[in-house]
């Protein structure tokens, strides 16, 4: 077996399949499981302010060249693809490509060059 393939197989066997082996048993013991009772309601609403959370403080304190657009811009794309998701039945997709679009189509803002 060549280096390469070496390095493949190692990629598999210690990053691939010890996450796997987790979902199937997820499957496995959640399968009688209600999704809307109270433990799942609340570990659903709490995953959602740990996930606003983080998007608040990237938007508010951005890391690296984020923080070269201005705020403005920020949030313009946040509010189109917060936009775009509720018009397009809840489309996570169509959300983020629409956050995209605004930050690199908006004035004054890190993509306002054409893209090349």
């Amino acid at each position: 077996m060549s280096g390469e393939l070496h390095a493949y197989a190692l990629l598999v066997l210690v990053g691939f399949l010890p996450n796997e082996i987790w979902r199937v048993l997820g499957l496995v013991f959640a399968h009688g499981i209600d999704e809307e009772s109270e433990l799942f309601v609340w570990a659903r609403a709490v995953a959602t302010a740990v996930l606003a959370g983080v998007i608040a403080k990237i938007l508010l304190f951005p890391p690296g060249v984020l923080a070269d657009v201005p705020l403005v811009v920020r949030l313009g794309a946040i509010a189109c693809g917060l936009l775009a998701f509720l018009l397009v039945r809840r489309s996570v997709f169509a959300g983020v490509a629409a956050g995209e679009v605004a930050d690199q189509r908006f004035p004054f803002g890190a993509g306002s060059q054409p893209l090349q």
